[in-house]
């Protein structure tokens, strides 16, 4: 018996890990499908098309830094102005739990050097996380609800924003194999709506 305890101590040690691996084989595999749903180029041409309140908005979405994380480089304009863009961002999509996920958003300190470098994201080589700043309360918090489908949103209040007089902004995102819903809206200290979609979320739909 005293020659079987090491051998079953051992094989007890490979089971554990075995059973380890397996589970982050797991997470990172959800992870990995997160982040390639969000990168792409969309737009919300169709949904503009339909409905006249609806603005025709291009949306790109690229990895950079790749030795680093899952950063993208996040740009939008109107489609008809891509080279006046109205938001540039990086997210960073990390797991924020067993069952939910994070995206971080980050300002840009020169947003002007940025414009179209989605179509060569090695460009941000050049600068490192020292460059951007995170924006606080801002996060967004996805669940997985089925396969190649997340849902979540930021918290109510805690993204402060001060764009037309709000206050605070508030994001909605679903995201999904062909598209991207995204419903982002902005609310003054009384929590009165003063800034975007009033009906529902923009319909992004995938074009590359």
């Amino acid at each position: 018996m005293k020659h079987l305890l090491p051998i079953i101590i051992l094989l007890s040690f490979f089971y554990n890990c075995k059973n380890e691996s397996k589970s982050v084989i797991k997470e990172d595999k959800e992870l990995k499908e997160l982040f390639a749903l969000m990168q792409g180029s969309f737009n919300s041409e169709i949904q503009a098309q339909i409905d006249s309140s609806y603005y025709n908005i291009a949306l790109h979405m690229y990895p950079i830094w790749e030795d680093k994380g899952n950063f993208l480089y996040v740009e939008q304009a109107l489609n008809n102005r891509q080279n006046k863009p109205y938001r540039q961002r990086i997210y960073e999509v990390t797991r924020a739990s067993d069952s939910t996920f994070s995206s971080a958003i980050y300002a840009l300190n020169v947003d002007s050097l940025w414009i179209g470098k989605w179509k060569n994201p090695k460009a941000f080589d050049a600068i490192s996380l020292n460059d951007i700043a995170l924006k606080e309360g801002c996060e967004v918090i996805l669940k997985r609800t089925k396969p190649n489908q997340f849902i979540g949103k930021t918290g109510d209040t805690t993204c402060v924003s001060t764009m037309r007089g709000a206050s605070f902004a508030r994001s909605e995102v679903e995201i999904l194999e062909d598209k991207i819903i995204s419903w982002d809206r902005g609310f003054d200290a009384n929590g009165n709506y003063v800034w975007g979609a009033e009906k529902a979320g923009y319909i992004f739909n995938k074009i590359d």
